[in-house]
């Protein structure tokens, strides 16, 4: 197998798809990665390929790695997406010659791949959005490799991704649902993590804390995260907000102007929000945690910080976007973009905490690891066999009504088992 990635930076989208390949190389698959970009700038922040933690995970399980080493954002960005020399084609065939089935890690590196002379390959696309058309010309670039033929199979991270897509044209025959998964020895509530993590930062032991973890993006609605964090700061006097995730640091300047305009200028208030960037340790943050928030305002399909901190023992609060509304339900709070409504919400889930807690300990295998792997398995298998002979029309529901027989059957089980 060959995964194709845009580049490496700060994103759930990453962070999932390099661990499904790490879990698939686990199970006796062979994996190789073939980045874009060597290094990009995104939310002021510059992230190159061999720091990115995605990148040490994968080569670290014995992933080969290798770049067409372009740089997005850094310099002038004159080379167009879409347009690729002869080495960087040549590396690109190489790469494809070695594999049975190519992954895309979203749409984007279409554009790559959907170059003329490179060679034939089934290719499964990685979807994780859930605004198609929001994307500049990946929608297009997708519909023009499934109109060539060569996507076999899209995998949609969450309902709402399968319904935008569909809507947006997307044969729904080609699209499959594969919910997010984490690893859930990792994530997990740790009281000792909570107290060491809590007095790293000077938070005291008891002190309510609610957690951002987002990329510093449009779509992330940073400015009404701020406004609730000034509302709820303004009555928890003991409380403390953090902030990480690419761009959520004091080097930003688009960040500070939005914490001058949130917090009015009381500059007391906002000591308590701190700014962590990106971190490594995201499960001793969710476990240091009493509340993870999301107020995204667009584009999630099914937000991997509400499952990650949910399983470390957070209380996830969110706004209606994607599938947030169904991964919290029964777990925390979904709220309108209000600040106000946000702010209530966040104080409401700190003291439910101990009931919220046992529900989410008694869902913890509906968002397992394991059974996203195993549906990954399964499809990237079937693709293969349909590939050299050994199976056809079993591959996409619906036709020639085979979605309840053979190897499908077991997908469909799968997806079933993971409360979709």
């Amino acid at each position: 197998m060959l995964s194709v990635y845009e580049g490496f930076f700060s994103g759930g989208a990453r962070i999932v798809h390099s661990d499904v390949v790490l879990g698939l190389v686990e199970g006796g698959q062979s994996h190789q990665v073939l980045s874009i970009h060597g290094e990009v700038r995104r939310e002021a922040t510059r992230q190159r390929m061999q720091d990115d933690a995605c990148y040490r995970s994968l080569t670290a399980g014995g992933v080969g790695v290798t770049s067409l080493d372009r740089s997005a954002g850094l310099v002038d960005g004159s080379v167009a997406a879409s347009v690729f020399s002869g080495p960087e084609l040549a590396e690109t065939a190489r790469a494809m010659a070695g594999a049975d089935v190519i992954l895309s890690l979203k749409e984007q590196p279409l554009a790559l791949l959907n170059q003329g002379g490179l060679p034939r390959r089934p290719v499964v696309v990685c979807l994780h959005r859930s605004d198609p058309e929001n994307q500049g010309p990946a929608l297009d670039e997708l519909k023009a490799a499934i109109a060539d033929g060569t996507v076999a199979a899209c995998v949609c991270c969450a309902e709402s991704t399968r319904d935008a897509y569909r809507a947006a044209g997307i044969p729904e025959d080609l699209l499959h649902v594969i919910p997010n998964g984490v690893d859930l020895l990792r994530f997990r509530p740790d009281p000792a993590v909570r107290i060491a993590f809590r007095a790293s930062l000077g938070i005291p032991a008891d002190a309510p804390v609610i957690v951002f973890a987002a990329r510093y993006a449009t779509m992330k609605n940073v400015p009404l995260f701020l406004r609730a964090a000034r509302a709820w700061l303004g009555r928890e006097g003991g409380g403390h907000v953090l902030m990480c995730g690419a761009g959520m640091t004091d080097a930003n300047p688009a960040l500070w102007a939005d914490i001058q305009v949130a917090f009015e200028g009381d500059l007391e208030l906002a000591e308590r929000v701190h700014l962590l960037g990106v971190r490594h340790d995201m499960e001793a943050v969710y476990a240091g945690s009493d509340v993870v928030a999301l107020t995204s305002s667009s584009g999630e399909a099914a937000p991997l910080c509400l499952i990650e901190g949910m399983m470390c023992g957070a209380v996830p609060v969110t706004t209606d976007v994607g599938d947030s509304a169904a991964i919290v339900t029964g777990h925390g709070f979904v709220t309108p973009p209000d600040p106000g409504a946000i702010a209530l919400a966040w104080s409401a889930a700190i003291a439910g905490r101990t009931d919220f807690a046992k529900t989410l300990d008694a869902s913890r295998e509906r968002f397992s690891r394991t059974r996203m792997i195993a549906a990954y398995a399964d499809l990237l298998d079937r693709v293969d066999a349909s590939c050299t002979g050994q199976v056809r029309e079993e591959l996409r529901p619906g036709l020639g009504g085979q979605e309840e027989s053979g190897a499908l059957g077991v997908l469909e089980v799968a997806e079933g088992d993971l409360g979709v």
